[in-house]
């Protein structure tokens, strides 16, 4: 009876009774915010430990949850008098992230790493994330767009992004988002160290090629291109590297490296400068009729750069962790627009470059690659030293996204993430045979990453942020016509991205 008198007492009344606040957390709550927390529902299921084995969700901490669904059925949402008591939400120790894979991620306390890092380290970590081989294709993306439309397309799809990423933080609900050459090219030297090629030249794509100097009459070189080609064998060389370190129990190991992903942006904005300094500008404007060797400043091909901007402006699903160790939280939004601007400013100095500097003529400007590492040869040093980086910087993020899907499938299936070393490898097989198949068959980067951006931002960065403003402001019966309008026209938007991919 005691306890159905203390029950009792805690569902009638408003007050909030902070000592029994469960404590810090990786997720803060404001004062005010203290009785409206939803800890996830889970079953007694699978909880993932990545640097350990599966444990297993209590019994306790389900039946928590059960009683919590049933206070929510009692009444509506919009309505605070039966809100679930505090001596009903799971302690630190109990709290999870139920994946829709079947797997539950267990939350660690804030004593364990909170308030640890400055802002200056927190803005880096952001753009650390946020950068990536979508860097590689920021060029022919504003080839695509225009000059001038390209660099207006970057600054507009960083500050819809920013915004977007701003209503994550913001959020007060518990959801989590826990080359190389063909035989065909020709080669172009300038200031006789600094050669630059159009790959697909020999094709003739492109126009005005004929000083460019052909090396088919080299047997290496011919050789070379023989048994090192990017879509008949480099994918099946790298099968041999990439697939034992799909296997590994663990991704401490290559977590710690990180720091490559980092080295990598800064040699390549090293290399746009020094190429850039070699071979200067060349530009010329024309606004809507193309020209032997310039595109026009606005072509209507600019949604393809949107969709490769949604895959680099992407960091939506994990930013609450990223700022989770901000030592001082207030500054939280504020860290964030620096980490975007900077991110802006890195693709503008990297595309702006590299299409300025493109020597045109005698090349065309419609010769800008994919990747516009594809632009040099591969006798050019430090190109190589390039592509060397990014290798290694592959290597360490691979084997991570693999241990993911391992976890996710696995887990789910079996019950352990590592069954057996058949299971897994049958599970990398496919995994890496998938990427063979694109390598062979589709090897343009952009494209890739123009589609997968486009429909993974669809949900993360258009949709899910602005339905859960949405409806986080009609519960609190707040929402307002300029508001709805507003983020029912963002959703549209991402829409209209996904699906205007397939015309371009």
């Amino acid at each position: 009876m005691a306890n159905m008198n203390s029950d009792s007492r805690h569902l009638g009344t408003s007050k909030v009774d902070h000592e029994r606040d469960p404590g810090p957390m990786n997720i803060q709550f404001e004062p005010s915010d203290l009785r409206s927390k939803r800890p996830f529902y889970i079953e007694p299921t699978n909880i993932v430990n990545v640097n350990h084995v599966i444990q297993r969700v209590s019994d306790h901490a389900s039946a928590m949850n059960k009683r919590i669904h049933y206070y929510s059925r009692l009444t509506t949402p919009a309505d605070k008098a039966l809100i679930a008591p505090d001596h009903v939400v799971p302690g630190p120790e109990e709290c999870y992230v139920y994946s829709p894979l079947g797997s539950a991620y267990k939350l660690q306390s804030y004593t364990e790493g909170y308030g640890k890092n400055t802002s200056l380290v927190t803005i880096f970590m952001i753009w650390n994330t946020m950068m990536g081989t979508s860097i590689l294709s920021i060029p022919w993306g504003i080839k695509q767009a225009g000059f001038t439309t390209g660099m207006c397309v970057i600054i507009l799809m960083g500050l819809l992004t920013l915004y977007c990423c701003y209503r994550v933080v913001k959020s007060r609900t518990m959801i989590y988002f826990i080359h190389h050459i063909n035989d065909t090219d020709t080669i172009l030297s300038t200031n006789n160290s600094n050669p630059v090629i159009c790959p697909s030249a020999g094709s003739g794509g492109h126009p005005d090629n004929s000083s460019m100097i052909f090396y088919a009459n080299d047997t290496g070189a011919q050789q070379f291109e023989k048994w090192w080609d990017k879509s008949r064998t480099v994918p099946f060389y790298l099968v041999g590297l990439l697939l034992p370190l799909l296997n590994f129990k663990s991704p401490s190991f290559f977590s710690k490296f990180n720091i490559l992903g980092t080295v990598s942006v800064l040699y390549l904005i090293f290399l746009v400068t020094f190429k850039a300094v070699r071979l200067g500008f060349h530009l010329e404007f024309h606004w809507f009729i193309p020209t032997e060797f310039f595109v026009p400043e606005i072509r209507f091909q600019f949604p393809q750069l949107t969709g490769v901007l949604t895959l680099a402006f992407f960091i939506h699903n994990c930013i609450i962790t990223l700022l989770k160790n901000n030592k001082k939280q207030e500054n939280n939004v504020r860290d964030l627009c620096i980490a975007y601007m900077l991110v802006t400013l890195t693709y503008l100095y990297i595309g702006v470059l590299v299409f300025a500097s493109f020597p045109s003529p005698p090349l065309s400007k419609d010769c800008i690659e994919q990747n516009f590492l594809d632009n040099f040869p591969s006798s050019d040093t430090l190109s190589f030293i390039a592509r060397i980086f990014l290798l290694f910087q592959m290597m360490t993020v691979y084997p991570l996204l693999g241990y993911l899907a391992r976890v996710q499938l696995l887990g789910h299936i079996f019950g352990d993430i590592y069954p057996s070393i058949f299971h897994v490898l049958i599970l990398n097989l496919i995994i890496v045979g998938a990427g063979v198949i694109m390598a062979c068959f589709y090897p343009n980067i952009g494209g890739i990453i123009r589609y997968s951006g486009a429909a993974c931002g669809l949900a993360f960065v258009f949709i899910y942020p602005s339905l859960i403003y949405i409806i986080s402001l009609h519960q609190e019966e707040r929402l307002t016509w300029p508001k709805l309008v507003f983020h029912v026209f963002i959703i549209i938007l991402g829409v209209a991205n996904l699906i205007v991919q397939f015309f371009m």
